[in-house]
């Protein structure tokens, strides 16, 4: 990190040094600032920057008597732009799906950041609606900042990126599908999707039928068990030693026809290997993903753009926006969306940890690179569901469970783009997630940042 600025710290590092008087949230933010206008005009991770009103909020951090419980004392951050910020449309990934009304409160979670200390700097870019692992919009595509001709995945493309080139230290995000550990896996942060109920949601008919958790995105598992812990309402807390741990490992693909690639194989033989190192035991052991489950999440995928997408100028959202449009009313139609499947999957998937005697699974995080940074919402829909499905698959099962899930960093793609692993636990592992991931960042430190 350049002692000059504070672009590079973590969010612990920054908290501590406000609270101990060694720098000031002013400053900090400034520096953020300052970052963001010299990198995301070519990086467009920002949909809006908050330049005087995050300086204005830094200084009534530094004013305040007592930081000493400010766990993200003087930490800028970033909101995701279909997450109410007060003063500030929601955009949800394009004008036309964008709420007509500036946001009157926070939502919850931008209140509990808040209420920590954290600056919010901006919103960042989405998917129209948030409905693909890319992130795009009739301005242009968010770009990698490992390799700035990729994209950073989606939904929370945005917030991955600002993260990965060091503009914020931490940022909020949401998963419905993966939206939270695709781009994590691409940028090559640490993104955890928490179990069901876990953090508040509260996005009412937004939540796709209840798939979606709020979550964040950091460079180090100590920043996103910090970051968690502010969400989900706990006293932040040192991870603890796993102890021994019984670890399954799968390269099974929940989407039939799709195959991780050599690097995304190589990384869960890397992350095997670490766990063997750290005192587990890996066994072999694939869950099977029923056909059924793969159509249920189809359906309430499509069903919930439906959903979002009432009182919204339908005629104004991109072509594969309607296509979602005119599908998920067809399944909402044919009763294709049915608690009872999520339910029956949540069970199994359960059943799966106790059967096979295993604490965790281990799976890739992708099955293939991150795809180029183009404008998709310009492509047929049916490309757009084919370059999705084709390089991330992994992930859209757990949140049909209802399950954790964490993306780990591992390594590099022999072109420099990030590897990554998803560990997926049983309900309440949110915390022993984060351990292991723990334990794979002490053995296997990655570079953090790749300022743009």
């Amino acid at each position: 990190m350049d002692t000059t600025t504070w672009v590079g710290a973590t969010a612990k590092q920054i908290a501590r040094a406000v609270r101990r008087g060694d720098a000031n949230a002013t400053q900090v933010v400034a520096d953020h600032l300052e970052q963001i206008a010299i990198s995301d005009p070519e990086l467009g991770a920002f949909r809006l920057v908050r330049d005087v009103e995050a300086i204005r909020e830094a200084e009534k951090v530094d004013d305040q008597e007592d930081l000493a419980n400010l766990p993200l004392a003087g930490v800028p951050v970033a909101v995701k732009e279909n997450t109410a910020v007060a003063g500030l449309p929601t955009w949800h990934g394009s004008a036309a799906a964008r709420t007509p009304e500036v946001a009157e409160e926070d939502h919850e979670v931008v209140r509990r950041l808040r209420g920590a200390g954290a600056v919010v700097v901006g919103v960042t870019k989405m998917p129209e609606m948030g409905l693909w692992a890319v992130t795009d919009d009739d301005t242009g595509a968010t770009r990698n900042p490992w390799d700035l001709e990729r994209t950073p995945g989606g939904s929370s493309g945005g917030s991955a990126a600002a993260v990965a080139a060091g503009l914020v230290p931490i940022a909020q995000g949401n998963d419905g599908l993966g939206s939270i550990r695709i781009p994590a896996a691409c940028c090559g942060l640490v993104g955890l999707k928490p179990g069901r109920g876990v953090v508040p949601v509260d996005f009412g008919d937004k939540d796709w039928f209840g798939l979606v958790e709020n979550g964040v995105l950091t460079t180090t598992v100590a920043d996103a068990a910090l970051g968690f812990s502010v969400l989900a309402g706990l006293t932040p807390q040192t991870l603890k030693e796993p102890g021994r741990l019984r670890i399954g490992v799968s390269l099974r693909s929940p989407v039939a026809g799709v195959k991780p690639d050599e690097p995304n194989v190589g990384a869960v033989t890397t992350a095997s290997r670490l766990l063997t190192e750290a005192g587990h035991d890996t066994v072999a052991a694939d869950p099977k993903y029923p056909t059924g489950v793969a159509l249920g999440v189809l359906a309430t995928w499509f069903a919930g753009a439906y959903k979002n997408s009432e009182g919204l100028p339908i005629d104004k959202l991109q072509p594969r926006t309607r296509r979602h449009i005119t599908l998920g009313k067809a399944a909402m139609r044919a009763g294709l969306v049915r608690q009872a499947s999520r339910d029956g999957w949540r069970e199994r998937s359960i059943r799966f940890f106790a059967d096979r005697n295993v604490d965790l699974l281990l799976t890739p995080a992708l099955a293939a690179p991150p795809p180029p940074a183009v404008r998709y919402s310009g492509i047929p829909w049916w490309k757009n569901m084919q370059a999705n499905a084709s390089y991330a698959p992994y992930q859209a099962p757990w949140n049909y469970a209802g399950l954790p899930a964490i993306v780990v960093p591992v390594g590099s793609r022999p072109d420099g783009l990030p590897l990554a692993v998803q560990l997926v636990g049983p309900p309440d592992s949110e915390m022993l997630l984060l351990s292991v991931a723990g334990q794979f960042e002490l053995q296997n430190p990655w570079q953090r940042q790749n300022l743009v």
